[in-house]
């Protein structure tokens, strides 16, 4: 590689940050690259399409310039210098205030777990592309798409939680006890202090959306749903070992 060179890749912008008086860093979960951020130049004037394209929740196809060596990663940023839209998820997401805030818990999740930038993270970009359509589509209730996403990126990342066979000595389900240190459900013999007893339902619910059992996941009652999304919270948070500053403004 060169000391300057081009690159191309397809991302979901994950948010933006001002810099100076008319340009953007853009951070973007590529599906090459990983996680890239990049200076957009002169978009923030009130005329600049290729501004607009370049808003949270837009997937896209972006030119990157990079002026060192061919890395990500080096003294400055490389610069978007051309982007097309796939598909503008946040169109229909933005408007919607339930959707907003899932939408906004799913870039903060994908970002959190893509720490390092330009290592690759097909699966995460893959669950996230798919996430953002779901939502956007409307198919169904947005906090049973968001806890699938965050259910499904735990699993790639490698913290799949279990929801039948206890996570300890792997005795067939149905457990009743969760434990979030543990990984999930475990029997009466693997019990450890602090676990609690959620509903027969609510684990059923986990399951389904983690194996994207939508009928199962449609038809639950938002009690179980709450306390689902509880257990799935507790599991994030104990595994990216803080939690999501978003996850406080999704409607229930």
């Amino acid at each position: 590689m060169g000391a300057m060179s081009l690159f191309r890749d397809d991302g979901i912008v994950l948010r933006t940050q001002k810099l100076g008086e008319a340009d953007r860093i853009i951070t973007l979960l590529t599906r090459n690259n990983g996680r890239v951020r990049a200076v957009a130049r002169g978009v923030r004037r009130t005329k600049s399409k290729f501004g607009a394209r370049l808003e949270p929740f837009s997937h896209v196809d972006v030119q990157f310039f990079s002026r060192g060596g061919g890395e990500l990663i080096g003294r400055g940023l490389p610069l978007c210098t051309q982007s097309e839209t796939i598909a503008p998820y946040g169109g229909s997401i933005v408007t919607d205030y339930a959707r907003y805030t899932a939408g906004t818990a799913m870039l903060e999740t994908a970002e959190r777990f893509t720490d390092h930038e330009g290592e690759p993270a097909v699966q995460q970009y893959l669950l996230l592309v798919g996430a953002l359509r779901t939502l956007a589509a409307g198919d169904h209730e947005p906090h049973l798409v968001l806890d699938a996403f965050l259910l499904r990126s735990l699993a790639v990342n490698g913290y799949a939680p279990s929801f039948d066979d206890c996570a300890k000595c792997g005795m067939p389900g149905p457990n009743r006890f969760f434990s979030v240190g543990a990984g999930g459900v475990i029997c009466g013999e693997c019990r450890v202090p602090g676990s609690v007893v959620p509903s027969a339902e609510s684990l059923t619910l986990l399951g389904a959306l983690l194996t994207g059992d939508w009928e199962t996941a449609d038809a639950c009652e938002l009690r179980h749903a709450r306390e689902g999304s509880g257990l799935v919270a507790a599991y994030l948070h104990w595994h990216l070992e803080r939690g999501l500053r978003s996850l406080r403004y999704v409607e229930k």
